[in-house]
């Protein structure tokens, strides 16, 4: 067996491709637009991932965007994705400076939890040991529901 993506409809594809590309910085790999069913499939892949030989395979986060309005409720009972980043911090100010709401901050400089322009709840972990705790992160409150 093998992992090959997740899905997750969103109801603006700009606005989820500023999030996942512009701001978490995944990188788009494919796209294909289904004319006949009136939807638009779009594969993303994260940095380091998208290094991996052809044997090994990257998992991949497909957006799928149906072309006739529809409301996506929830978004919690998916779950989350979950990235390893380089510097916990500095994503999260990122996310933070560009209207992104920190939900969980990374008070322990280890995890946080953002989410996506369609309530998809995004998991971030610090890659490799924690970084010291730090300011405004440790003091900051939780902000809804992650």
């Amino acid at each position: 067996m093998q992992y090959l993506h997740t899905m997750v409809r969103v109801s603006d594809l700009d606005a989820s491709l500023h999030f996942y590309c512009d701001l978490l910085g995944l990188k788009e790999v494919r796209r294909r637009e289904v004319e006949k069913g009136r939807f638009t499939l779009v594969f993303l892949t994260a940095p380091e991932d998208e290094a991996r030989s052809a044997e090994l395979k990257a998992p991949e986060l497909e957006l799928t965007w149906n072309w006739d309005p529809e409301e996506y409720g929830g978004g919690r009972n998916f779950g989350h994705l979950a990235f390893r980043v380089d510097d916990i911090y500095a994503l999260c100010e990122h996310l933070q400076a560009n209207g992104v709401t920190i939900n969980r901050p990374p008070r322990d400089g280890h995890m946080a939890f953002v989410r996506s322009p369609d309530g998809i709840s995004v998991e971030l972990l610090q890659k490799g040991d924690p970084q010291s705790p730090k300011e405004p992160w440790t003091s900051m409150e939780n902000t809804g529901t992650w």
